[in-house]
Parts: structure tokens; C-alpha cells; sequence
């Protein structure tokens, strides 16, 4: 998916072709910026689920998220100098295309609170009370989707 104007592409990845990426950008963002513990980040779910990736126009990797069988959006991490430039809201609809291919109804993630806005604008919906996930505050959010019948 490439957006005019844009350069860069998003891909759906495989996790084990793609790991070393996925990894560095994780690191990057959710380690080292924002201070989530290994343990917490690592959480053995990254083999079954599907993964996006985003390029920049030179091939390197800025941007990824993740999307586990049940429809749980999650890791959605863009590197400091890509993100307000629409990186994620690529990735985020390449997943949300993916589950309406796989005829889920909703899907549902669990949004920092500094990124509510970011998935309202997407259509997400709040439905949970605040709760603190590696100490950063959160809110559960849920999308209805519209699958082809």
C-alpha cells in the first residue's frame, strides 16, 4: 500500500522472514523510548500473528504492528522521525483490511491514551476504564467492521 505522494510501502510480513526488522523497531520505540521492560515486549505471541511492515523510499524499515488470529491490534510502532506522516495509519488499515479478508467482525486493541485520537479518527471506539500496561496508561478500543458478505 503506498499512499500518493508518499514514499514509503507497507507490507504484510512474515515473522520469521522478518523478525531482525520487526525487532529493531520495537526496540527502538517501546524499549528504549518508552521504557517497557523486555520480558513485557517479548511476550511469545510474535510467531502467530500476522505482522505489518512499513519502508521508506530507501528500503529501510520504519514502521510495524501486529494482529493476533482473535483480531487484538497491537505493537503499532513508528521510528521518531516518520511518525505525523501517516505511517501508521498505513499500517493500521493494511490490518484492518487483513481482518475484514478474514471475515472477523470486530477487532480491538488496547490504545495508549496519548493515541486515543489516532484510532478514533480511525473509527475505534473507547470501552474500557483506563488501566496502566509497562506503566504507560491505556484504554481498551474496539472497531465494528463492515465484512463483505
Amino acid at each position: 500500500m503506498t499512499e500518493q505522494g508518499a514514499q514509503r510501502r507497507v507490507d504484510l510480513v512474515e515473522w520469521h522472514s522478518a523478525e531482525a526488522d520487526i525487532r529493531a523497531i520495537r526496540e527502538t520505540v517501546f524499549i528504549h523510548e518508552q521504557g517497557v521492560p523486555v520480558e513485557l515486549e517479548w511476550d511469545g505471541l510474535d510467531s502467530s500473528c500476522a505482522h505489518v511492515l512499513a519502508w521508506n523510499d530507501h528500503g529501510e524499515a520504519i514502521g510495524t504492528a501486529r494482529m493476533q488470529p482473535s483480531g487484538t491490534i497491537g505493537r503499532m510502532a513508528v521510528l521518531k522521525d516518520w511518525r505525523g506522516r501517516g505511517v501508521g495509519r498505513a499500517l493500521l488499515q493494511t490490518l484492518l483490511d487483513l481482518a475484514v479478508r478474514q471475515g472477523l467482525p470486530r477487532v480491538a486493541l488496547s490504545a495508549q491514551t496519548h493515541a486515543l485520537g489516532f484510532y478514533e479518527r480511525a473509527g475505534f471506539r473507547v470501552t474500557g476504564e483506563p488501566f496502566m500496561d509497562a506503566g504507560i496508561p491505556h484504554r481498551k478500543m474496539e472497531k465494528e467492521l463492515m465484512v463483505p458478505s
